[in-house]
């Protein structure tokens, strides 16, 4: 019963699923309708460039120049600011800790150049002048008694008879003159030591001393100068007008110097925007600068607007798949070319890609040309 019945029908069904699937295989299906239609070109010749929406003075990944915790963050994203406007702050408590101690160190300076300044003080002359004067009576008495010893030793040397003179006054007459003599040179030299200390008073500071004291005011004040810089470095503020477009910095973070991969803060001006257009290089030659161009949304090209021409970045570039990301995929060779609108024109925001069409005027040229041919 199974192999006389059953058998020849599944043989049948599968007969039958076979020519179905050949004959559905070999159809052909229609394509799938697009998600939205494709933007149009206004042009008779043009070439098609993708493109990226970026502010007009180029997006600015703000950064800090000396690492430390945040403390404070001055803007959210879309706040407009203007050039030097505060935008974060880093903790700055270690550098107002120095900054103290470096004018401690200045007023110490300066305090001592305006003493040497001041030099000499009227109370310190009076003094001096008595010493002078002291040295002075000192060399008369010493003169005085030098005179006296030398008559009592001339007297006992002029005895005609030595044997009326005894040898041991005569000695002692000597020695008390040489020693007349010694006290003399003394007084004499604490004379010309109080008369030059007298003098170097008067005279007031040495110009070298004031000129040394006046470097050392200066090297105070110039490290000074310099944590007050840090300490206002530790602020940092924007560099132009522009609009905050992202921030990636919050209080209590770690803020690293350098270069990042994820800006702090970027900035950027947004009352016109810029579309950087990558042409790929085969069709860098049918670019005429200047030429005109439209932009439309990706995603529904109705939504357009016409552009001016900027500039044309002169190198050619490996092409990035437009991902965000710092590892984009290169693809080709690109020539970027940058056009203008003001933000108005069209509702876009900053980092969205859009298509762009050019008028290939080189591509028209040829053309006409081959006509009038």
């Amino acid at each position: 019963m199974f192999r006389k019945y059953i058998i020849p029908l599944l043989a049948v069904a599968g007969v039958i699923t076979a020519i179905q699937t050949v004959r559905s295989s070999g159809q052909t299906r229609p394509p799938a309708p697009p998600v939205s239609e494709p933007a149009r070109s206004p042009f008779a010749y043009s070439i098609a460039g993708s493109g990226i929406i970026e502010s007009s003075s180029e997006n600015i990944a703000i950064s800090t120049n000396i690492a430390g915790v945040v403390t404070e963050v001055m803007v959210r994203p879309g706040q407009r600011v203007k050039a030097g406007d505060p935008l974060f702050k880093v903790d700055d408590r270690s550098l107002k800790a120095e900054l103290g101690a470096r004018k401690a160190a200045l007023a110490a300076a300066e305090a001592q150049l305006a003493r040497l300044r001041q030099s000499p003080r009227p109370e310190d002359v009076p003094p001096a002048q008595a010493r002078v004067t002291a040295a002075e009576a000192a060399v008369s008495t010493a003169e005085s008694q030098l005179a006296d010893a030398r008559n009592q030793f001339a007297l006992l040397e002029a005895v005609s008879d030595k044997r009326a003179v005894v040898v041991e006054d005569l000695t002692k007459r000597r020695d008390a003159v040489t020693t007349a003599q010694a006290r003399l040179s003394e007084a004499r030299a604490s004379l010309l030591e109080a008369q030059s200390q007298l003098a170097l008073l008067k005279a007031g500071t040495w110009s070298a001393d004031l000129a040394v004291s006046e470097a050392e005011v200066e090297r105070a004040r110039a490290a000074v100068a310099a944590v007050e810089t840090d300490l206002e470095r530790l602020t940092v503020r924007a560099p132009i007008d522009g609009e905050v477009l992202q921030r990636n910095v919050r209080a209590g973070e770690f803020a690293t110097a350098g270069v990042l991969t994820a800006p702090l803060i970027l900035l950027g001006e947004t009352a016109v925007l810029h579309v950087r257009c990558d042409i790929d290089e085969n069709d860098a030659w049918r670019l005429a600068p200047g030429s005109k161009a439209r932009v439309s949304l990706r995603g529904n090209g109705e939504i357009f607007t016409d552009v001016q021409f900027v500039r044309v970045e002169p190198y050619v570039i490996p092409k990035r798949s437009l991902t965000g990301e710092s590892t984009e995929r290169v693809d080709t060779r690109v020539l970027q070319v940058l056009f203008s609108f003001p933000r108005d024109a069209m509702r876009v925001y900053v980092g969205q890609l859009v298509d762009v069409r050019i008028e290939a005027a080189a591509v028209r040229s040829a053309l006409e040309r081959v006509s009038a041919k």
